[in-house]
């Protein structure tokens, strides 16, 4: 999960996703970052903790850092949450960039839509919220669609009756 300065919206989407997978009993490891600098080893903004803690998931113990070209490496999938944060990560990963690992967040609700998360970090609290249940939206088709995976991998499976 991938924004400017990763403390408002990628915090969001990382702890949703964390969340959600855990409750789903997938064992994923899920993480933030930003393109820029600005806000490295901070905690996410106090505005997303709120809404976080108001939706029943705990953010406060994460840290800003930034993206790096290995995380390419790192991780099956990276979402972005707005169109110039791809762009800066293309620009950051250079001969690592993958495209087929990278994707708009909100593309999973939204296929070829390239809809921003929009920033709430300049505004008041509403835009919080309303980032988070954008997020929130795009996670779950996240689970839905490995939750449907895993089904179709159960049942053929050989030697499963049922």
């Amino acid at each position: 999960m991938v924004c400017l300065g990763n403390i408002c919206r990628s915090p969001l989407a990382e702890g949703i996703l964390q969340e959600k997978a855990f409750k789903a009993g997938l064992n994923w490891s899920v993480e933030s970052a930003g393109t820029d600098t600005y806000h490295v080893g901070e905690p996410p903004h106090p505005l997303s903790q709120k809404v976080a803690r108001m939706n029943g998931i705990d953010i406060c113990n994460q840290r800003a850092r930034r993206f790096v070209a290995e995380d390419f490496d790192s991780f099956d999938k990276i979402y972005a949450l707005a169109k110039d944060v791809v762009h800066e990560i293309r620009f950051i990963a250079k001969n690592k960039f993958d495209e087929s690992k990278i994707d708009l967040l909100m593309n999973e609700l939204y296929p070829g839509k390239n809809m921003d998360v929009r920033d709430p970090w300049s505004g008041p609290e509403r835009g919080y919220h309303e980032a988070f249940e954008l997020i929130d939206k795009a996670c779950e088709a996240i689970i839905q669609k490995a939750n449907s995976k895993t089904s179709r991998t159960i049942q053929s499976a050989p030697g499963n009756n049922g």
